[in-house]
């Protein structure tokens, strides 16, 4: 393992150890206070058993079964946004318990009652963050290129990234992305990037490709790698799933659809990470192709976009965000992306970057919507 990576898991280690013992140590007083515990010991061996929860059911898939695995990972998903959202509310309280001990109120009084509100406030957000990642909304674009796509002169394309379909996104999400989908009427669905979340095993095993076959577009259903799909590995099988389907995977690859456009899907930006074969330039992916062609690419990250629009690219569809899922986090997602989340105009390239349609750990959205993109295009050459 390179040293670069070695410094970056420690440090993200160190982040989560320190982040946790901060939560984990005001539950510790609320408990104390409330119940006087004597046993310290459990107290941190519990929590730090569920802290780790989402760790330990990824490192313990091979000898592990898999409801224990699949019950860890959700208890450690929700985990998650208790960490988060417990750092964002604990110093508040803290504040507010250093003014109330000035005034000489009572531990007694101050400690139950700003537990009570913190944790009032984490089930408001859990609640308002549940209904935002299981009610998924239609976001429509509508744009025009100037060129002629044959005898196509509307174009209406259903998108969905980020499914992340695994022990936590099932088969009734998955439904509902069918039923919505299909009411639209596309005549393409694109896919880019992080159809499963990490593992394949749950995909097959709740055969979940039994209900992705049921989504309908005269045109096709195509479909990108993404970064959880190296993640987990099983590439072959994961294509696989997917021609069972009905959808292809383009790995690299481009597509001529009713002699009319092109549709162009790229390998994931982090390919190299996982050992599998590095995905090829943009400039050597669209050799051969006739630009005067509607083209659309597919990228699951969205980087690059001054390549993308140099290179003669009409639509750039990404995902890969999630927009933060999770507020505030999309102040960093910002930061890191030239578009992290709606649309752009560059140049002559129209980039979409979709909040995506699943989630990535706890399945709450704050800040952020689960989405399917309605995408219509008008040909005018």
């Amino acid at each position: 393992m390179k040293p670069r990576i070695v410094v970056i898991i420690f440090a993200i280690l160190l982040i989560f150890i320190s982040l946790n013992y901060y939560v984990g140590w005001h539950g510790y007083v609320l408990l104390n206070n409330l119940f006087n515990l004597k046993h310290i010991v459990i107290y941190w061996t519990i929590f730090w058993l569920v802290a780790f929860s989402y760790v330990i059911s990824r490192l313990s898939t091979r000898f592990m079964p898999i409801f224990i695995t699949d019950f860890l990972k959700i208890i450690g998903s929700y985990w998650i946004a208790v960490m988060l959202y417990g750092f964002v509310l604990l110093p508040f309280a803290d504040l507010a318990a250093w003014i109330m001990h000035l005034s000489s109120v009572p531990s007694s009084t101050y400690i139950p009652l700003l537990g009570s509100i913190v944790g009032f406030i984490l089930l408001i957000i859990f609640a308002r963050g549940s209904w935002n990642a299981w009610n998924p909304i239609i976001r429509k674009y509508e744009i025009t290129i100037p060129k002629a796509a044959g005898e196509i002169k509307q174009l209406r394309i259903a998108m969905a990234s980020d499914l992340h379909l695994g022990a936590i996104v099932g088969n009734k999400h998955l439904q509902r992305l069918v039923e919505r989908i299909n009411l639209l009427k596309p005549d393409l669905i694109l896919l880019p990037g992080d159809i499963i979340d990490d593992d394949i095993k749950p995909y097959i095993r709740h055969q979940m490709a039994d209900v992705m076959k049921q989504l309908q577009a005269p045109l096709g259903k195509y479909a990108i790698l993404g970064n959880h799909e190296y993640i987990g590995g099983h590439i072959p099988e994961f294509v696989q799933q997917m021609k069972l389907s009905g959808v292809e995977v383009l790995l690299d690859k481009s597509v001529k659809i009713a002699d009319s456009f092109y549709v162009v899907g790229r390998k994931d930006l982090s390919v190299s990470r996982f050992g599998a074969d590095g995905r090829m330039e943009l400039e050597a992916l669209l050799e051969g192709i006739d630009k005067a062609y509607p083209l659309i690419l597919m990228d699951h990250q969205p980087y690059h976009l001054d390549k993308a629009a140099s290179n003669g690219l009409d639509v750039m569809l990404s995902g890969h965000t999630h927009r933060g899922q999770m507020a505030p986090l999309f102040l960093f997602t910002r930061k890191i992306f030239e578009l992290d989340w709606g649309y752009l105009k560059k140049d002559n390239l129209h980039v979409i970057v979709s909040s995506g349609y699943g989630t990535w750990g706890p399945p709450i959205r704050l800040g952020s919507r689960s989405e399917i993109i309605e995408l219509i295009i008008h040909f005018k050459g």
